[in-house]
């Protein structure tokens, strides 16, 4: 006796379509699972067996051969459960399996409750381009699952109800669209930043453009809540952003219980000491990083120094590409990586270089080692690199109300519309990513500005990167003045961004 369910199956996150197989032949009672699984698939033998006894169902007695084709794609996860057991049960005769095209997804308990599963979200996605008509997944992956609106999805609550519908005895409850508040709460805010107005002109224009930031401080003086109120001027996500972030956390595992899609713009903030594996992703059955976890969001390194040497340099690629591609002998996957990198250091080991009360006690070598921990080309992919200078009482202690995120980020949303025109029929997200070859039509400069940045380059031994991300800075700036034109003030503020790294290197 042999039966056939459809099921799916994940590469990074691309879904693709699995037949599960079934055989019930004579010999002596067994159960094997073929077709490339892991370990997570080869253990569901022994949840299949207790959730079918335990939901009234006769497991066959007899030789069970189970096969997952395409047998060279390997197989990984607990979600394999269901389409298993259907499969074996069609084949025994315990479910009268109807003519349809339907997709099966679930992990099973011993009791036979279908649980919670991660990577719904792009397995859903990917029916229709796969030609499956129907889908049932677990009933708590509702909320994902009503992302979809090119096939039925249906939720079932455990194997017997599952079971019931294949017979025709009961309808599965379908996944309706949730509803979700439109605004949202954040902790931080810039209107609880008192001073460090060139830190907040800088972040707005960070925000403004999509471009990386680097704050050089004392500790003590606001880099890491400057930081965190990034997020809080950062545009509204679009609806094809929030499906691309929802499926990277999905597969990772991060959605919260109930949440359909992800709403608010990803901040991620790992410790100095992630591997980096953690940071760029990895592993044998290669897991989004951090890197792509802040996909459409802000990724921020506090101490950036302190980042192991490896790590930092993995970052490299996923700033150019805006994506990053892990090989492994048995599968190469890529991930979305386009975030904003904000990193935050202290000048010197001591972290009281320049500071106006405190002395500082590092010797020139061991501040040139310091700084030397981040290399010059990852340097050179950060487009800001701003002195965030300590604060002193009078502007703490300031009552005078200070400019709201609401504010900043009218500002920051009128500049984004200017490039969305700007770049309408053209994969360009902001001005960060203008390519080389469209900077001369994007990036037109006056006779005064460009004379400006001629001196700079020459002056500062800038590099060809560092000439183009001066120019998309400039861009930006211009875009916050509404200039069509980008001018000489306009690239004096840009260069001014880009020259705080040299003070450090020249001590």
């Amino acid at each position: 006796m042999f039966s056939k369910i459809l099921s799916l199956g994940l590469l990074g996150i691309e879904s693709f379509l699995v037949s599960c197989e079934a055989d019930i032949g004579k010999g002596l009672p067994s159960f094997d699972v073929v077709g490339l699984p892991d370990a997570a698939v080869k253990e569901s033998r022994d949840r299949v067996r207790a959730a079918a006894k335990n939901c009234g169902f006769n497991f066959p007695q007899s030789k069970v051969t189970v096969n997952l084709a395409p047998a060279d794609r390997r197989k990984a996860g607990s979600f394999y459960d269901l389409p298993i057991v259907i499969s074996i049960l069609t084949a025994s005769g315990e479910i009268k399996k109807r003519d349809v095209n339907a997709a099966f997804i679930g992990e099973l308990s011993l009791g036979g409750e279908l649980k919670h599963v991660n990577g719904i979200l792009p397995m859903v996605l990917g029916c229709e381009a796969l030609g499956v008509d129907e889908v049932i997944i677990p009933y708590d992956n509702r909320a994902e699952g009503s992302v979809c609106k090119g096939v039925r999805v249906l939720c079932a609550k455990n194997l017997k109800e599952a079971a019931d519908y294949i017979n025709g005895k009961c309808e599965l409850y379908p996944c309706k669209e949730e509803q979700f508040e439109q605004e949202e709460n954040f902790l931080f805010d810039f209107a609880d930043v008192k001073g460090q107005e060139n830190a907040k002109r800088a972040l707005t224009i960070a925000a403004s453009g999509s471009h990386n930031i680097l704050m050089i401080g004392p500790p003590g003086s606001g880099k890491s809540m400057l930081a965190k109120c990034l997020s809080s001027i950062l545009p509204e996500m679009t609806q094809q952003e929030r499906i691309e972030t929802t499926k990277i956390h999905s597969v990772a595992g991060f959605l919260k219980e109930g949440e359909g899609l992800v709403r608010s713009r990803p901040f991620r903030s790992p410790h100095h000491s992630v591997s980096p594996a953690a940071l760029t992703g990895g592993g044998s059955n290669p897991k989004p990083g951090e890197v792509s976890l802040a996909h459409n969001g802000v990724l921020f390194l506090d101490e950036l120094p302190e980042f192991k040497r490896d790590a930092m340099e993995g970052l490299r690629q996923p700033i150019e590409d805006m994506c990053v591609t892990i090989s492994r002998a048995s599968a190469r996957v890529t991930y979305p990586s386009n975030f904003l990198l904000a990193a935050a250091m202290n000048p010197c080991p001591c972290g009281f270089f320049g500071h106006p009360q405190k002395r500082c006690s590092c010797t020139p070598n061991a501040m040139r080692k310091y700084i030397s921990h981040i290399s010059g080309p990852l340097l050179d992919r950060i487009d800001l690199h701003v002195e965030v200078a300590a604060v002193d009482f009078e502007s703490l202690s300031s009552k005078a109300p200070q400019e709201s995120s609401a504010i900043i980020k009218e500002r920051v949303e009128t500049a984004r519309n200017i490039q969305r025109e700007r770049f309408r029929n053209l994969n360009i997200h902001s001005n960060a990513d203008i390519p080389r070859t469209y900077l001369q039509e994007f990036c037109p400069m006056s006779e005064g500005a460009e004379k400006i940045l001629r001196l700079s380059f020459q002056k500062l031994g800038l590099s060809a990167r560092g000439h183009d991300r001066i120019l998309k800075v400039a861009r930006t700036i211009a875009d916050l003045e509404n200039s069509p034109v980008i001018e000489a003030n306009h690239i004096s503020e840009a260069v001014q961004y880009r020259s705080l790294d040299r003070k450090y290197w020249n001590t």
